[in-house]
């Protein structure tokens, strides 16, 4: 045991004597104090963690700073893309209120005696028994219950039921409730044309009494026959399919709606329109000579159905629907 206790005596002196000797040499080298050198080695490892948090919060200042910056362009750009969206958004509502009155024009110019007044949209309802919307003119507009609304291209859209000095309810064409005399243009069948709610056919309209012996085809063009409401020739819809009411003495049509309703912004109300008779060649209409003959069109004309003796339609044609 004296041996062993020797031995650490005798290497830790060793070691001090070694320790003093490189500090003495290191002083003379670096014209530093030996307790200079004493301290430097005791602080060195403080130093280097007083270093590397200094480096770290260089780096997170740095990184915020350049986050904030960052985070400020990007509110810049965001602001910019949405300025430019918003004059998208605009251009697009702008050109499409050009095309609208363009269509408006033309139609203006086709019906030199229709007086409009243009409305937007501002509110729907829609159920299984009703369908309406509200505009944003009425009475100040001159604006009155039982006045057709139309698009700019004259499809039927429905009737103004209720009117208020800044307001009206259009009861549209696929409102059950809404009845309109219409014809089957190329061949001058009559009938009336209401939504098909109380049919399951919510997005179609519905043609009734139509004679069982009509020939009626897809794509046959139905229009208003004329009335105290509704000018004569506006457009309705399109025949899509046919068949025989469950009593057997009539045929019925399905129109697919001229004006696409779900898609409206702006409507268009005649608030006033002449009723001036004219001459007009109805298609389909001969008399028993076989001869074309000419009809007077006016609110309360309507175009009768063309003899069935006189139709010379081919027999690839005239297979009814249904």
């Amino acid at each position: 045991m004296r041996n062993l206790f020797s031995t650490k005596v005798k290497i830790i002196l060793v070691i001090a004597v070694l320790l003093t000797a490189g500090l003495a040499i290191l002083s003379g080298i670096t014209s530093t104090t030996i307790p200079d050198l004493i301290v430097q080695g005791i602080m060195a490892p403080f130093r280097r963690a007083a270093t590397a948090l200094t480096t770290t919060a260089e780096r997170y200042y740095s990184y915020m700073f350049k986050y904030e910056a960052l985070e400020a362009q990007n509110e810049v750009l965001e602001r910019r893309i949405a300025e430019m969206e918003d004059v998208a958004r605009q251009a697009d509502s702008v050109s499409r209120e050009n095309d609208r009155l363009r269509k408006l024009m033309d139609l203006s110019a086709i019906h030199e005696d229709y007086d409009y007044a243009d409305a937007y949209i501002i509110g729907w309802s829609s159920t299984d028994w009703e369908n309406t919307f509200t505009i944003n003119r009425g009475t100040n507009a001159g604006i009155k219950e039982n006045m057709c609304a139309i698009t700019a291209n004259g499809e039927v859209v429905g009737l103004v039921t209720e009117a208020g000095p800044n307001y009206a309810v259009v009861t549209t064409v696929l409102d059950s409730t809404l009845e309109i005399s219409g014809t089957i243009s190329t061949s001058g069948y009559n009938g009336m044309v209401k939504g098909g709610y109380v049919d399951g056919t919510s997005t179609l309209l519905r043609m009734n009494y139509l004679p069982s012996a009509a020939i009626i085809r897809n794509s046959d063009q139905v229009v208003t026959s004329g009335s105290t409401v509704y000018p004569r020739g506006l457009i309705m819809g399109y025949v899509v399919d046919a068949g025989f009411e469950q009593t057997g003495v009539a045929k019925y049509a399905l129109l697919d709606p001229a004006a696409d309703i779900n898609s409206l912004e702006q409507v268009f109300i005649i608030t006033n329109y002449t009723t001036d008779a004219k001459t007009e060649t109805t298609p389909g209409t001969q008399n028993p000579t076989g001869e074309t003959t000419a009809e007077t069109t006016g609110q309360t004309t309507e175009i009768t159905a063309p003899p069935e003796s006189q139709e010379t339609i081919p027999d690839s044609e005239t297979a009814p629907l249904g």
